[in-house]
């Protein structure tokens, strides 16, 4: 699945940009269209893209070489006739408008996931120190926070997952935004993230602790033991998951207080894991025989409310 998306958001912007490039339409309202709906389709992929690789700023990429390719065809095609000289004209300006509406509601979407919900975000403190992290999954919609699935009551294997909701998923970037030494390594070791120490984001009692899953070389997951080897930190009256560890790296058991920044564990890929990454969510207590089904809460991290793409230095 990771390989197909990234295949994708390589080949895919680049497809807009060539067409945009190579074949514009000779008359200035289909050229002014196809320019529009190409804008809007690189801000959609840019912000619904997850850019582990090609990495973070490549979308910043992409819009230079549309603008240098947009100011080319202004030079070249200046002299072209208003509007489309025949009926197959007008068929692809009726296609452009078709297709920049579907993409504009995908970028207002996704837009829109950066705003947090009504609900109270709990306050923690980011739980990764000592480099450059980047969101991969965080926001208050599925367009940028693939968590948020699990509201969806239509779905009963949903229910027990539920606190997660508004969940975030953390990997680690090099100075160039790289997360691994290779673009899918099946080697967990190779990812960046891979063993960085966890630390307690609040104060709190440890009500579960996890450990003895093995890490799954990528891309094999464990869809019955989703969480893998995890801790549920009780704050007050608020339980915080944090999943994905690294086997045999558990330092805490049920039952013992920490405080804000005392180590946990390190990060593995256990469980449901794509490739290893810290998961952190916040619920109300869920029940003992479903403790991930709590009412899910947002969080903000030093202040900050994260999304996917969004970048922490510690």
């Amino acid at each position: 699945m990771m390989a197909s998306l990234i295949a994708a958001q390589i080949f895919i912007p680049l497809v807009f940009i060539a067409w945009f490039a190579i074949a514009p339409p000779r008359n200035r309202l289909g050229f002014a269209l196809q320019a529009l709906v190409t804008a809007i389709a690189l801000v959609a992929i840019a912000r619904i893209g997850v850019w582990v690789f090609p990495p973070w700023w490549t979308p910043y990429l992409y819009g230079l070489l549309f603008i240098l390719v947009l100011l080319i065809g202004f030079w070249r095609y200046k002299p072209l006739r208003k509007l489309p000289s025949s009926w197959l004209g007008w068929i692809a300006i009726i296609a452009f408008v078709a297709f920049g509406v579907f993409v504009g509601n995908e970028a207002a979407r996704s837009w829109a996931g950066q705003l947090p919900p009504s609900v109270a975000a709990v306050e923690l403190a980011f739980p990764l120190k000592d480099g450059n992290y980047l969101i991969v999954n965080g926001g208050s919609n599925l367009r940028i926070n693939a968590h948020m699935k699990t509201l969806d009551e239509t779905v009963p294997r949903f229910r027990a997952y539920r606190g997660q909701s508004y969940g975030i998923d953390i990997i680690q970037i090099d100075a160039f935004g790289l997360r691994a030494n290779g673009i899918v390594p099946t080697d967990p070791t190779a990812y960046q993230i891979y063993g960085k120490p966890v630390l307690a984001p609040c104060s709190g009692k440890i009500v579960q602790a996890v450990d003895g899953f093995p890490d799954l070389k990528i891309p094999q997951t464990d869809l019955v033991n989703r969480a893998g080897n995890h801790v549920v930190l009780r704050c007050n009256d608020i339980d915080v998951l944090l999943a994905h560890f690294r086997s045999q790296s558990l330092l805490v058991q049920p039952g013992i207080e920490v405080r804000v920044g005392d180590r946990l564990a390190e990060v593995g890929n256990s469980g449901a894991s794509d490739e290893p990454h810290l998961h952190i969510s916040a619920q109300r207590p869920g029940t003992p025989g479903q403790p991930f089904s709590g009412e899910p809460l947002p969080m903000r991290f030093d202040g900050r409310y994260l999304i996917r793409g969004d970048r922490m230095s510690h």
